[in-house]
């Protein structure tokens, strides 16, 4: 029997040595070729020899089964093998025992293929754990062993190291990357004083801790130790063959019984043991497991075995992991609020040319943003990092800063400076000051956006039986509330520490199968303690992939859906072809009791009825639900999700302006708004019209049915309408600029096109662009 635990202590390696079974298979099937050959050739009782040992051959390992199902308190369909092998024996029957020996080695080969497990070892939580820290002593820092440092000791961590021990904040500003126990992206700022733990990385410039735990008392030694327990505590998996056994167990002897008594005649119960072998069970079932195992690995979906694909395919409650998992796990730039009169190009470039030296998580975002808006950028001279604070340094001549508003910014007063903080407030973002010379410029946004195929996944997984989305993380609850909201989960967890996951698994799992999907070390726990744990593992989350039993090659939540509609249909394949074969072993095991067939007979139509489950049980080799793209459209996906990562931070500006509107004297207001227009209509409007040639039809394609784009054109329309009109309303206004009630309009027409846009956005990414694939392995012809 297969159980959670058990198969989790197999070796990772693959084995490059044959199986047992499998050389058992080889040999058994050249032995009945031999003894036929032998037979053919005149030589009857050689071959007759021959085939008696290869049922010998079977009748060991046979029982070597049966006897381990007796130690598990069950009797399952190894036993109707060992009857029938036994009583061809006795009833001189040796070619249907050697048929019944290839079956039996062949379906235990195939068995065991699909049910092998790579070992869920916890390597990469000991590898990254640290086993030294550098304390202060009397001859300075020192490095000493973890276990030798006592609570109390005062321990310096230095910039990119990760914490070794739990502690307080001495000296010094401490900037965490904590995603790897609270799954935050951004990172985060420890003053003195302030207790940090164990297992989050330095982002920042070198601290002091002053120690307040043992290396075995501290929270990342807890981690790994809940890893341990959760998988220790999970419960048995029963195969999926073994659950029709005991009645088809019965109702074999039964029969074979019957037909001994009523007819007298012994070789009648071996025939009806013969065909009652359970063929289907023991090779149908393994056949489908390993197809649905195969399809999910072409979907870049690896599956643990055979147990995690039947687990997989029960699940109902699924809990999600919010950051880096219903999250992209890295910040990006998702706005330019500039002070009033300059231009939001002039701050971008300030802050992207100082974050080119800076190694704050932040900065890769931002200089992202700059080159794909395709500004240029200036190598700084004379940057210096301020742990906790920011950058600043020297851009062209310019004396720039870049980082929190009271130490970039703090004389910045206005609507934009309100407009920013309440963003940040709202939205969970983070936000960054930019100064240029003396005076504030302006400030970016930065927030870690939702994945695109989010909702869509979480939609797809309804309706795959999926009765309950939780959504379980380490995140503030006003941040994840708003995307459970847009998502459509049943349930926000927020603030919840590792082990409140592993608890929130728990409590789940008494109502019903569970699913947690997950992508970090705060994870782990609860990823080993679900009845399936899938990792999110794209981005080299090791430790989670570790104690998961589905990790996703690509970085795409979609493919949590992939997984389960595989999953279930794979188990449902194999269900019915056991069904059919059991239907058809009783209707031949009537005919057998009968006196129609005799053993051997029975054996040979016994592997006819094993070819056809077989056959069927390779259906599940399909993937279901999937229509790979074109390679146009593929293109197409890839090149207008390019244009949407550039136009966003334009498509903000439209907010921004409308802020703006009345702050401003008239001159300037206008020539903001005929910005704004000239961004309309000479790069939003050609992008809309192109998606309408070019996008929507590939789309339409590939979605099928009536006008699949109507509701989307009709967008399309609705955008180049209002466009049009703003132009008319500026027209209108003429050269004088805005009054009062013109303002009012303004802002009105651009909040209302702004909130048209950012939900059009949205609806491409999730609908049309989140199919695309970028990875080629996740592009491969479903077969």
């Amino acid at each position: 029997m297969m159980t959670k635990e058990a198969t989790g202590q197999t070796s990772a390696a693959p084995d490059r040595a044959p199986s047992p079974v499998m050389v058992l298979a080889a040999v058994a099937l050249a032995m009945v070729g031999l003894g036929g050959l032998l037979y053919l050739v005149g030589q009857q009782d050689l071959g007759l020899a021959v085939w008696t040992l290869t049922t010998i051959a079977g009748i060991v390992p046979a029982a070597w089964f049966v006897a381990a199902d007796v130690r598990h308190h069950r009797l399952g369909v190894d036993v109707v093998a060992l009857l029938a092998l036994v009583g061809t024996l006795a009833v001189a029957e040796p070619l249907a025992g050697a048929v019944i020996t290839v079956m039996l080695a062949t379906g235990r080969a195939l068995e065991g293929w699909a049910g092998g497990r790579a070992r869920r070892e916890l390597g990469a939580l000991l590898q990254r754990a640290p086993r030294s820290a550098h304390r202060y002593g009397g001859d300075g820092v020192i490095d000493v062993d973890l276990d030798a440092v006592v609570p109390g000791d005062l321990v310096l961590v230095k910039p990119g190291e990760v914490v070794p021990l739990d502690g307080r904040v001495e000296r010094g500003v401490a900037v965490l990357d904590e995603s790897a126990l609270t799954g935050e992206a951004l990172p985060v700022e420890r003053l003195a004083g302030t207790a940090v733990r164990s297992g989050v990385a330095n982002a920042g410039g070198p601290f002091d801790l002053r120690t307040t735990a043992t290396a075995a008392d501290s929270t990342y030694a807890g981690i790994v130790r809940l890893v341990a327990e959760s998988e220790a505590s999970s419960a048995p998996f029963v195969r999926l063959a073994d659950r029709y056994a005991g009645l088809f167990l019965g109702l074999s002897i039964l029969i074979a019984g019957a037909a001994w008594i009523i007819s007298g005649d012994p070789v009648r119960a071996v025939a009806v043991l013969v065909v009652a072998t359970p063929c289907p069970l023991i090779l149908a079932a393994p056949v489908a497991i390993v197809s649905g195992l195969s399809a999910a690995a072409r979907r870049g979906v690896i599956v643990k075995g055979g147990g995690a694909l039947e687990r997989l395919s029960t699940g109902t409650t699924l809990l999600f992991d919010k950051t880096g998992t219903l999250t992209m796990g890295h910040p990006e730039l998702v706005a330019i609020i500039p002070a009033p009169g300059v231009d939001p190009d002039l701050v971008l470039t300030m802050a992207a040319s100082l974050d080119q030296v800076s190694p704050h998580v932040l900065a890769s975002a931002v200089v992202a943003a700059a080159r794909t808006r395709g500004l240029a950028l200036t190598l700084p001279v004379g940057a210096e990092e301020v742990p906790g604070q920011g950058i600043s340094g020297h851009v062209g001549g310019h004396a720039v800063q870049l980082g929190k508003l009271s130490w970039a910014a703090p004389d910045a007063i206005g609507p934009w400076v309100r407009t920013t903080r309440r963003r940040a407030e709202l939205d969970g973002a983070m936000t960054a000051f930019v100064r240029f010379d003396d005076r504030p410029i302006g400030a970016l946004v930065l927030v870690d956006p939702i994945r695109p195929d989010a909702a869509r996944t979480i939609a797809a997984l309804r309706r795959d039986g999926i009765r309950r989305v939780v959504m379980v993380t380490g995140d503030r609850s006003d941040v994840a509330a708003t995307i459970g909201t847009i998502i459509g989960v049943d349930a926000v967890l927020a603030e919840r520490t590792p082990v409140d996951k592993v608890e929130a698994v728990r409590i789940e799992q008494r109502s019903a199968p569970t699913i947690m999907v997950g992508d970090g070390i705060n994870d782990a726990p609860a990823l080993a303690l679900a009845d399936v744990g899938v990792a999110v593992g794209a981005r080299g989350a090791t430790a989670a992939s570790q104690a998961a039993d589905v990790v996703l090659l690509v970085d795409r939540l979609d493919r949590v859906g992939d997984a389960v509609a595989i999953a279930r249909r794979a188990t449902g394949i194999a269900r019915e072809s056991v069904v059919i074969g059991i239907g058809l072993s009783i209707v031949a095991m009537g005919a057998a009791a009968a006196g129609f067939l005799a053993p051997v007979w029975g054996a040979l139509l016994q592997e006819v009825i094993d070819l056809g489950v077989i056959l069927n049980a390779l259906r599940a080799r399909q993937t279901p639900r999937v229509r790979p793209l074109s390679a146009d459209a593929a293109r197409l996906t890839r090149q207008f999700r390019g244009e949407h990562r550039t136009l966003r931070p334009d498509i903000d500006q439209l907010q921004t302006a409308a802020d703006q509107l009345g702050t401003l004297d008239e001159p300037t207001s206008l020539a903001e708004l005929r910005a704004v227009q000239n961004f309309l209509v000479t790069v939003l409007l050609p992008h809309e019209v192109t998606e309408e040639q070019d996008l929507y039809p590939a789309m339409a394609a590939m979605i099928g049915g009536v006008d699949p784009t109507g509701p989307m054109s009709r967008t399309h329309a609705e955008i180049a309408h209002r466009i049009r009109r703003f132009g008319q309303l500026l027209d209108d206004i003429g050269a004088e600029g805005p009054d009062e009630a013109d303002v009012v309009e303004l802002r009105r027409f651009l909040y209302g096109l702004h909130a048209i846009l950012v939900l059009h956005f949205a609806q491409e990414d999730e609908g049309y662009l989140s199919l695309g694939d970028d990875d080629p392995l996740t592009t491969a012809p479903s077969a």
